[in-house]
């Protein structure tokens, strides 16, 4: 038996496998019957999950990030904006010190990526003020991951620590992204001259059309 095919099944096995675990995970008041350790291993994977590879949307968002300068720094400090204020909000909202309906909060995070994927259009290289509307956009998309955590549920006993393990599962999903783009894309080709005719224009404006299609459907 070909050995690359015999890894590739063991993986796709093992996703499987997870997959079915985590859509019979136990309610959050099975959960607070649970030590600490299990609620916070279940709460890592779902956050993790909703990114990869269930969040297409985020992942559209973060690949839009990443399409007009993939060099280390500017990810870095975008990837640093996006996490800190969409920590804010996610916390925020599940404290219910705000509680935007998702009628207002889903639109405005396909405008969010369209916005960005445009601007990857228009603009040739980075500009200082994309670290502020990451930033902005970053607290936006944070009430999304609460709209999808308040469905799941937080157990009670172990609240902040699950809330903080989705959260990290979602940071650890957002850092495979940008793994995988770096390792994929721009190792190879960010320096090329064609890059950016080849690459950021084509894949930001098939962005930004899923993204527009996205927004009527969320607002109608």
């Amino acid at each position: 038996m070909n050995t690359r095919y015999s890894i590739k099944g063991i993986w796709l096995l093992l996703f499987l496998l997870t997959y079915i675990s985590l859509s019979a995970h136990p309610l959050p008041g099975e959960l607070n019957k649970m030590p600490a350790g299990v609620a916070a291993g279940i709460y890592l994977q779902l956050g993790y999950f909703h990114i990869l590879p269930f969040g297409f949307d985020h992942i559209l968002f973060v690949l839009s990030l990443l399409l007009l300068s993939p060099k280390l720094k500017p990810v870095f400090w975008q990837a640093t904006a996006f996490t800190v204020a969409h920590s804010v909000t996610l916390a925020l909202a599940m404290y219910n010190v705000v509680s935007p309906p998702a009628n207002i909060v889903e639109p405005l995070i396909t405008l969010s990526i369209l916005y960005v994927a445009l601007e990857n259009c228009w603009s040739p290289k980075l500009r200082a003020a994309r670290i502020g509307i990451v930033f902005l956009f970053g607290l936006i998309h944070g009430l999304g991951f609460a709209g999808a955590l308040k469905d799941l549920g937080l157990p009670p006993k172990h609240y902040l620590l699950s809330l903080v393990m989705f959260n990290l599962g979602v940071e650890l999903g957002q850092l495979t992204i940008i793994g995988l783009f770096w390792l994929l894309i721009a190792r190879w080709a960010a320096k090329k001259p064609w890059y950016r005719k080849a690459i950021v224009i084509p894949l930001s404006v098939l962005i930004a059309a899923l993204a527009a299609i996205w927004t009527v459907q969320r607002i109608f």
